[in-house]
């Protein structure tokens, strides 16, 4: 019989108790649990990604799961049932045929089944579970708000798991704090959803949660994590503040940071390589930010000790790195990857470029230039258009009047023809569902090849060329241990 689970207790959300270092929670396994396990045991805040984690178990439970690692984590998931069909459905003994495709996990819509639903909620459970292994320190999961459709079944199984920070950006986060709170309480939770071409004469679209139809009997009520916004602007800070249920504190990043970037302010300038222009607007007034009276880190090109010292200095509760801990040795990302990026590094041949067009999101994408990946206009080119994880779908209503989904980045027929989207939208646009799940090691295989990988990375490196200074020869790779040891030496 299923049983109620009570997970450890929230970290405390007073001011002086939060880590000064913030492990980001980056792409799509990237920031997998070992990193956040060994920053975590090191007094950082320890970050899971929370991106597609259903399809990331479920990939490496059909690479036989090395380690035993999912299985160990499952066996504590309290939904007993879920656990047992998850495993027979996607459990591949000594891992499937290196020719054989993954077995995909369906997409999200507007009503998921049950199938799915227990499946996220267990994915995020044992990303958080394995995360706060063997350690007392704080473990937090990182959510995109542009990935809307997963966000409640998410959020609910890393909260069974005791999850102590909950960290979102990419959007407007203003309805999860109470959300959080709902899904502590195991209430129905509703997330409003951005429709394109639905009218205020079409009322609300949402998507609902009930937990309580996962469970036989009423659970014990959750811990209720503490809550981080990821914000580019004080007017969004101010806004969440100004909420009944505010964010518990903020991470300011500027636009130097990996990944989805917030749009410059003002009229839309590139430059000649259509980077975006970021000037005076898009800097953060840092008096205003401790105006607001919560904490806040910084975030992009501050991963060194003097970053962390101008943060603490400017009254910041410290930062949040990322480019340093995704070359780590405990990263997800692929070590052939991690191995050409750092050689780029120490041979000073880096490129890093902000992307408009890359992302279907439709937000900057940092993408750094690697042989062999998308990033590379003929691989690009050469890449078949596949939509069959569609995270970043977008819903639409349709000429009848229903909800459909599409994405920029599918097939071209499919996106025009089909769905009614325009050309001009697909111009460029990257697959990110499938290049990042490659870029972390679980390339999809197609027909005689494998889905190409994507990476991402901030534009600062300056810590990742301290930090191999400081590596002794021979070592392949540092470690997170060793971020944390030299943000501290200064």
């Amino acid at each position: 019989m299923d049983h109620p689970h009570q997970p450890a207790g929230p970290a405390a959300v007073d001011a002086g108790t939060h880590p000064r270092i913030i492990q980001g929670g980056m792409g799509v396994a990237i920031s997998g649990w070992p990193l956040a396990n060994a920053v975590a045991r090191r007094g950082g805040l320890g970050v899971v990604s929370g991106t597609a984690l259903e399809v990331v178990m479920a990939r490496r439970l059909q690479l036989g799961d090395e380690g035993g690692h999912v299985r160990r984590a499952l066996e504590h998931f309290p939904l007993r049932d879920a656990a047992r069909r998850i495993i027979d459905t996607y459990l591949a003994p000594g891992g499937k045929d290196g020719e054989r495709p993954f077995k995909n996990v369906r997409t999200f819509t507007l009503e998921p089944d049950i199938g799915l639903q227990e499946l996220t909620v267990a994915a995020n459970f044992v990303e958080v579970y394995l995360a706060k292994e063997g350690h007392t320190g704080p473990v937090g999961i990182n959510y995109l708000r542009k990935i809307e459709l997963p966000i409640p079944f998410s959020l609910y199984g890393a909260m069974l798991a005791g999850v102590d920070y909950v960290i979102v950006g990419a959007g407007n986060p203003g309805e999860l704090p109470g959300m959080i709170r709902r899904l502590a309480r195991h209430d129905v939770v509703r997330l409003p959803l951005r429709v394109q071409g639905i009218t205020s004469a079409d009322g609300e679209v949402e998507v609902v949660f009930d937990p309580t139809v996962l469970w036989r009997g009423r659970p014990v009520d959750l811990a209720t994590p503490a809550f981080l916004a990821i914000v580019a602007s004080v007017d969004l800070a101010a806004g969440l503040a100004a909420m009944p249920k505010p964010p518990d504190g903020y991470i300011v990043e500027a636009p130097s940071a990996g990944g989805h970037n917030a749009p410059p302010r003002g009229p839309r300038r590139t430059d000649d390589r259509g980077q975006p222009i970021y000037d005076a607007r898009d800097d953060v007034d840092l008096a205003e930010m401790r105006a607001i009276g919560a904490p806040f880190w910084l975030a992009g090109a501050f991963g060194t000790p003097d970053g962390l010292r101008y943060a603490l200095a400017e009254g910041a509760a410290g930062v949040q790195l990322g480019t340093a801990f995704a070359l780590c040795e405990e990263s997800g990302l692929a070590p052939d990857l991690k191995r050409q990026v750092l050689e780029q590094v120490v041979t000073d041949t880096l490129d890093v470029r902000s992307d408009w067009r890359a992302s279907p999101t439709g937000f900057p994408f940092r993408i750094v230039n690697v042989p062999g990946t998308v990033s590379d206009e003929a691989v690009y080119d050469d890449r078949r258009r596949v939509c069959d994880l569609g995270m970043l779908r977008m819903p639409y209503k349709t000429e009848g009047g229903s909800i459909g989904y599409r994405c920029p980045a599918e097939p071209l027929r499919a996106y025009v023809d089909v769905k009614g989207g325009r050309a001009a939208n697909t111009e460029g646009r990257r697959c990110l569902c499938n290049g990042l799940l490659a870029t972390a090691g679980y390339a999809q295989r197609r027909a005689g090849y494998d889905e190409p990988a994507l990476v991402t990375a901030g534009s600062d490196f300056r810590g990742v060329r301290e930090l191999l200074d400081r590596t002794s020869p021979g070592t392949e790779f540092y470690t997170a241990a060793d971020v944390m040891g030299y943000l501290s030496s200064g």
